[in-house]
């Protein structure tokens, strides 16, 4: 399995409000004009893709990524949702529907290891985590049967049961709707070696991710599957010298404390998931890994979610980015602290680097093969 196995891509992130771990909301929950403006600047940087996240409190991730698919030409959308609250079959009509509309530009990423509390919010009524990705592995099975069944079809399950299930719209695309997972519990890696096009991790060591990654592997060698793309999320801090991005750094830092103490947010114990976790122990153990990994918001949010960065000028990162390439990651889901001005920059000085440095690498992989 060599890197080039998948097409390098990027995806960014479009959220329903100008808004981050540095930026207090003002305006509407849900900003029309913020949203078409994120993501045509996505779309003119040549992001392939950009991310809808999903919470218990937020706008639907659906509707709004078919807003995002509406007001742009190419840009796809990837598609939080949470398995165990909508009918599977529905949610794939739903998705197959917008497919067919955007011709082709949708994927789903599916979120299980959520906090206990927030699942509450919705009405979940599996705790344990072990079962639920039980339940989204079920889900997954119908949702992909229901893509792709010429006939109706019958599932009966722990979590889920249908009777003549069918459905008369498929994705666009003979290949179907890509599927992401995440999550690096045991549980999390068996549902991805049995249902993932596309494993996703947090920006972690370069040690951290090379265990994962392999851990995925044998489970989809395992399960007789093609194997994933691997993607890595991260929020790179760019500036045109290193010494300037470090301290955009620090100084991003200094504007999350402030923030974070304004709203009296503690960060309090350990997060119920397995990804978070990982992460505190690296940003505990310091602030500073690899070459330019950066840690130190994860360690003060508690790793609430994408968190981790790479720093230095655009060329310094790009060449960070290769590492992981080299590990077999070919997406990068990246997204800033000021998030238009930064989707700005990244499609201007980062991609292209990027898309150089890969396009050298493979040249020089085909002439060692000859």
């Amino acid at each position: 399995m060599t890197a080039s196995s998948h097409p390098l891509r990027f995806v960014g992130f479009v959220g329903n409000h100008n808004s981050s771990e540095i930026i207090q909301r003002q305006g509407p929950v849900v900003d029309r004009d913020y949203i078409e403006t994120v993501a045509k600047a996505h779309e003119l940087g040549g992001f392939d893709s950009v991310l809808q996240a999903f919470h218990a409190d937020a706008p639907d991730s659906l509707q709004v990524s078919q807003h995002i698919t509406s007001v742009t030409d190419r840009l796809g959308v990837l598609i939080a949702h949470r398995p165990g609250f909508q009918a599977p079959t529905i949610l794939a009509r739903q998705l197959a529907t917008l497919d067919q509309l955007s011709r082709g530009r949708v994927a789903i990423n599916v979120i299980t290891g959520a906090e206990r509390s927030e699942l509450a919010r919705d009405g979940n009524t599996v705790d344990d985590k072990d079962e639920r990705y039980a339940r989204t592995s079920e889900f997954l099975d119908i949702v992909r049967a229901e893509w792709t069944s010429e006939t109706p079809f019958d599932y009966d399950g722990r979590f889920y049961r249908v009777e003549k299930a069918f459905s008369q719209v498929k994705p666009y695309s003979p290949a179907g709707i890509p599927v992401w997972i995440a999550g690096a519990s045991p549980a999390a890696v068996e549902v991805a070696g049995r249902h993932a096009d596309t494993f996703a991790v947090w920006g972690e060591t370069h040690d951290q991710v090379r265990e994962l990654l392999g851990r995925v592997r044998a489970a989809v060698a395992k399960a007789g599957r093609p194997q994933p793309a691997f993607s890595l999320s991260l929020r790179p801090i760019l500036a045109d010298t290193e010494d300037e991005a470090w301290a955009k750094a620090e100084a991003i830092y200094e504007k999350a404390k402030i923030l974070l103490d304004r709203t009296g947010f503690r960060r309090g114990d350990l997060p119920n998931n397995e990804g978070a976790r990982r992460l505190l122990a690296i940003a505990d153990k310091g602030h500073r890994h690899d070459k330019r990994l950066w840690t130190a918001i994860a360690g003060l949010t508690g790793a609430k979610g994408n968190s981790t960065s790479l720093v230095g000028t655009p060329d310094q990162v790009a060449d960070a980015l290769l590492d992981y390439y080299d590990l077999g990651v070919t997406t990068f889901l990246i997204r800033g602290f000021d998030p238009l001005p930064d989707a700005i920059a990244y499609g201007r000085d980062l991609l292209p680097r990027v898309r150089r440095l890969v396009a050298e690498r493979q040249r020089a992989q085909a002439v060692a093969a000859e």
